[in-house]
């Protein structure tokens, strides 16, 4: 996949991946969507931002899985250079990118669908990177659908939990 991509496609998978480094596209687009969304787009900024998957994948997971990157001897480009020294697996950045589109898209659907486009190419930039293998990609896919997941449940099952 490193191999076969343009400069360009580089270049414009790159700047993706920058916007999406520490969640900025994510908190930006929370910002968006609170300011134009009225009642149901700030539900839907809370629930993204309060799924905080990158927490769990990179403080918990890449913790217990301490997988190295990819050679660099797969990479031909200079963008393998950049990379982290962190366990490869799982990437956060698939995880925070995917929990935040699966927790907007029950508060504000058209939304998460605008936000799923970022996200597949913040996954597919990880991989043409050379960060992370593919399996890190969707363990990261998994993580981020939990992290959603639980986020959206979580009120209910302490409600259950106090009862």
């Amino acid at each position: 996949m490193a191999a076969g991509a343009s400069p360009g496609v580089r270049r414009g998978l790159s700047a993706v991946e920058e916007a999406a480094e520490g969640t900025k596209l994510w908190c930006g687009a929370a910002v968006a969507m609170a300011w134009r969304g009225g009642r149901g787009g700030r539900k839907a900024a809370a629930a993204g931002l309060a799924a905080v998957a990158q927490l769990a994948s990179n403080g918990v997971c890449k913790q217990l899985a301490d997988r190295p990157r990819p050679p660099k001897e797969w990479i031909p480009h200079d963008e393998v250079e950049d990379r982290p020294d962190s366990s490869s697996f799982p990437s956060g950045h698939t995880a925070a990118a995917v929990a935040f589109t699966a927790a907007v898209a029950p508060s504000w659907p058209l939304a998460a669908a605008v936000c799923a486009g970022p996200a597949a190419v913040v996954g597919v930039e990880r991989v043409q990177s050379g960060a992370h293998y593919p399996s890190d990609v969707a363990a990261g896919a998994v993580i981020g659908l939990a992290s959603a997941w639980l986020t959206r449940r979580a009120p209910r099952l302490l409600l259950r939990c106090w009862r």
